[in-house]
């Protein structure tokens, strides 16, 4: 019997060990508008987060939703990641209200009638700045020039800085190849960005990051100056 609750404490401070390492995410953005990649998506949203995590390996959910026009980008998305150092890959399902499906159902997978796009990355990250690709690989992907799937790709570049007590970090992304999901008809740099954070404390335990967003799109010769912040507890 005493070797009995001897194992079952073992087994349970085991337990309480490896639960320890699990990390989980719960947050919230609030922005001013929804720019993705140097794409208008929408006006003010809000933007859900719900992530956990464990030796590297990660399965995240986000979301957004609009909060003032009801025709803006609704959008939940699943992403599957690992990494290990500085290098990561991963796998991510987006779903969108709009795409093949008129009746924008969410469990349609149809090859060509879905609103998911399913996209991999790879990135490394070398401290003093970050490279990421990505592709989309399945769904409702765009089209190029000749009518095909596109497979399309877009690159990214971020360096981050401090500067003034603030959190900087300044990207550059660029399209490689041509498709109409990006709308590009070649090589193109469709996002360069300036961000800036600073947290805001509200109380001695808590509180809230704040942030600043100038974005260019040279692409389609739009730029766009977001504000938001982030709740988390």
């Amino acid at each position: 019997m005493k070797k009995m609750i001897l194992l079952v404490m073992g087994l349970v401070a085991g337990a309480t060990t490896h639960a320890q390492e699990i990390e989980t995410t719960v947050a919230a953005d609030v922005v001013s508008s929804y720019i993705w990649r140097g794409q208008d998506l929408g006006s003010a949203a809000i933007q859900p987060t719900l992530g956990i995590g464990y030796n590297g390996l990660s399965l995240t959910a986000w979301g957004s939703y609009g909060i003032v026009d009801p025709a803006d980008t609704k959008e939940f998305d699943l992403t599957l990641a690992y990494s290990i150092g500085g290098f990561n890959i991963g796998i991510t399902d987006y779903w969108f209200n709009a795409g093949q499906d008129p009746e924008n159902r969410y469990f349609k997978y149809d090859a060509h009638g879905t609103n998911h796009v399913f996209e991999a990355t790879a990135g490394y990250d070398f401290g003093l700045v970050s490279l990421q690709w990505y592709t989309n690989i399945a769904g409702n992907d765009g089209l190029n020039k000749d009518g095909k799937r596109a497979y399309s790709s877009y690159v990214e570049a971020n360096v981050p800085f401090k500067l003034a007590s603030v959190d900087w970090t300044a990207t550059a992304g660029a399209v490689p190849f041509a498709t109409d999901f990006y709308g590009t008809t070649g090589f193109a740099v469709t996002n360069l960005a300036l961000r800036a954070t600073k947290e805001i404390k509200v109380t001695d335990s808590f509180s809230i990051p704040v942030f600043g967003q100038v974005v260019g799109n040279p692409c389609s010769q739009k730029a766009y100056l977001v504000f938001g912040f982030t709740l988390q507890p």
